[in-house]
């Protein structure tokens, strides 16, 4: 029997997820980060001898007498990325993996692969995103808003780019980017490296926030830069530098497509930006060159709605065809050149790699629960795995990576592949969630939604039907409902505590083509509530142990969002809510995301009124317990706090709990074990006959 219960336990090995293998990179060694245990926060760099098989570790902060200090610049980056752990949080590899360079604590390390020799370089600090050049001869790295290079001895630590004013800063992700673009860096090596691509931001036309924490009265509120719907974003440029710190402008219509989407320099043809526009309609693939700053344009994609980012797009092949990713025939279909790769029975998720022979992709075909592998050439799809689940890959030349997630076992499983044959498999010290699944799949309805049932382990029919609780995110791009079980096990504890748990993928949630992401255009609250709506009633049609007189809900972010809406239009279906960290209006919501969805708010400011929940609140006639973390800063604690003034405006009872010192997600251990345990007592009360 587990020793802890099983909220303790998620909470302390962060989902389960710790002393699993991530950030892996393929190579003649595969690089990994990896904690000691299931339990074990910090990170180290490991490495798996693909001729051997064997592991070996390259890089342990404790035996670099580090202690793990974060400066703000690399937290707001950890916030970027959802990154919980301590130690070795990333690095990055020179071409041929030879050299890896990695901080803790603001400091500048390399590593030799070959060798597991680790030293630190005299950088100055706090050192952000190093990145050894191509070649391995040099690192660049980010302080202070400088670009700066030193060379692998710890000679010639020199800036090659500074701010030339208080808001403006070189080569990072400006938060749009990293938030909403998927972008998290901001400056890239030219192939031979002898200069780089990096990105000037200049957040000045940004307005502030003010983040305070109100425990802490004593504190001064942390200034913020955060460019909410229909206000001034960032101002991104883009300059090449040789290594003696000479500049030249990248010349393209800034005013007109002012979103960087990513950059991609290779030796197969000139440097390529994706840019695209304010509204997200029209995206353009620009070469340019780096001796002049000159654009051309060589692809152009519009939408009457997006254009949706996919990862590892635009890009050249080794013949010099460009690598995109178009919405074709109701498929994101992989084109090459002027040539349709892919056929529109596959949605394809992401390019991983583009080889002398073919591409690896990965994709859905018949089933959006499951994610495959697949070898792509001009003669069509091969694919590469077949075990339903989950399959995430990595390649380098003959070298795949291949993690796969499935709902036969607790553990994603990371097996290293050369050529057609598996060489090994990296050690996962994940603790075992001990948690026995009693989950089925779904099609539920005219729309055959994708859904997830869970009922308690010990349920009995004869003792009369369930409580039903619907634990959905709902919003765009996140499914949660896969064929793996990683994404089940708090939803089978809730089940476990006498519910029969929902889960449903509704229309915008991915995985389904351009016409599926698209329904909830101009509309993020009809959609996504009348799906989870329509999935309960099917639900219920083909299990009449669910009990229709007894239904809550339950989501955190646009999944709290969610939550609200269910019972502030819907009481007639829900009678409880639990609404963490929700979106309440969403002019208090970021640019890129929500205009993409609601467009301007200066232009359309009817269509925010129709998709906040403020004009609601009069409606409320259900329990809803509110949730939210006193310093978020991608949901700001004033969506919580106005949902609730203007409920109490209403003269409508609620409960509102606020998590004092935390952001966007809780981490603290005891805080995260007993919402849990919060939330189970506030439906039990609220469901009581």
């Amino acid at each position: 029997m587990p020793s802890a219960s099983f909220p303790r336990r998620s909470a302390r090995t962060q989902g389960f997820t710790l002393g699993a293998p991530r950030t892996v990179t393929a190579g003649a060694s595969v690089l990994f980060l990896r904690s000691a245990g299931g339990t074990e926060r910090s990170n180290a760099l490991w490495a798996l001898d693909t001729e051997t098989g064997q592991e070996r570790m390259l890089a342990d902060p404790a035996a670099l007498r580090t202690d793990d200090e974060v400066s703000p610049e690399e937290q707001a980056r950890r916030e970027r990325a959802r990154e919980r752990a301590l130690g070795i949080t990333g690095y990055a590899t020179d071409r041929d993996g030879h050299l890896a360079a990695f901080t803790i604590s603001g400091r500048l390390f390399v590593v030799d692969v070959a060798t597991g020799d680790a030293r630190e370089l005299p950088a100055q600090q706090p050192v952000a995103d190093p990145r050894p050049a191509p070649d391995g001869n040099r690192v660049a790295y980010l302080s202070g808003g400088q670009l700066r290079v030193i060379d692998v001895d710890g000679s010639g630590d020199r800036a090659l780019a500074e701010p030339d004013g208080a808001d403006i800063t070189w080569g990072a992700a400006e938060f749009i980017a990293a938030e909403e673009i998927d972008r998290h860096r901001g400056y890239w090596w030219s192939p031979d490296g002898s200069r780089l691509l990096a990105a000037r931001v200049d957040e000045s036309p940004v307005q502030y926030l003010y983040i305070a924490d109100p425990s802490a009265p004593l504190s001064k509120p942390t200034a913020m830069r955060y460019p909410a719907a229909g206000t001034a974003n960032a101002d991104v440029s883009l300059a090449v530098f040789d290594l003696d710190g000479n500049r030249v402008d990248v010349d393209w219509d800034r005013q007109a497509f002012p979103y960087l989407v990513t950059a991609h320099w290779s030796r197969h043809g000139r440097p390529l930006i994706a840019v695209e526009t304010r509204d997200q309609r029209t995206q353009l693939v620009l070469a340019f060159d780096p001796a002049t700053g000159r654009t051309t344009e060589v692809h152009r994609d519009t939408d009457p709605h997006w254009v949706e980012i996919k990862p590892g797009w635009p890009a050249w092949t080794p013949n010099g065809d460009l690598v995109r990713i178009s919405a074709d025939d109701g498929a994101y279909r992989l084109v090459v050149g002027d040539q349709p790769w892919t056929a529109a029975v596959l949605q394809v998720r992401a390019v991983l790699d583009i080889g002398d022979e073919d591409i690896l992709i990965s994709a859905s075909e018949q089933d959006p629960t499951q994610l495959h592998l697949y070898r792509v050439t001009a003669d069509g799809a091969r694919q590469v795995t077949h075990r339903p689940g989950v399959h995430i890959g990595t390649r380098s030349g003959d070298v795949l990576v291949v993690a796969t997630s499935t709902l036969d076992e607790p553990r994603t499983r990371v097996r290293v592949h050369r050529g057609e044959q598996e060489i090994a498999e990296i050690g996962n010290q994940a603790d075992d969630p001990e948690m026995k699944l009693n989950v089925e799949l779904l099609s539920l309805g005219d729309r055959e939604l994708c859904s997830a049932l869970l009922l308690p382990n010990d349920y009995d029919p004869a003792d009369g039907p369930l409580p039903v609780l619907l634990d959905p995110y709902g919003g765009p791009h996140a499914q949660r409902v896969l064929s793996r079980q990683q994404g089940y096990l708090t939803s089978q504890w809730f089940a476990d505590q006498g519910f029969a748990v929902l889960v449903t993928d509704g229309r915008g949630t991915g995985g389904r083509g351009p016409e599926w992401d698209r329904a909830v255009a101009g509309d993020l609250a009809g959609p996504p509530l009348q799906d989870q709506v329509d999935a309960l009633h099917a639900a219920a049609e083909q299990h009449p142990e669910l009990d229709l007189g007894r239904v809550a809900i339950r989501g955190w972010s646009f999944g709290g969002y969610l939550a609200a809406l269910a019972v502030l239009r819907r009481p007639d279906v829900f009678h409880a809510a639990v609404v963490g960290a929700g979106v309440v209006d969403w002019r208090l919501y970021d640019t890129h995301y929500t205009e993409r969805y609601l467009g301007d708010p200066n232009e359309v400011p009817d269509v925010y009124v129709k998709n906040s929940l403020l004009a609601d609140a009069g409606n409320l006639e259900r329990p809803m317990l509110i949730v939210h973390g006193t310093v978020d800063d991608n949901v700001v604690l004033a969506h919580a706090l106005r949902l609730s003034a203007a409920l109490t405006a209403c003269a409508r009872p609620h409960n509102v709990l606020p998590l004092p010192g935390v952001s966007h997600m809780p981490t603290e251990e005891t805080t995260t074990e007993n919402l849990l345990l919060l939330q189970v007592d506030f439906l039990r009360k609220s469901l009581a006959r």
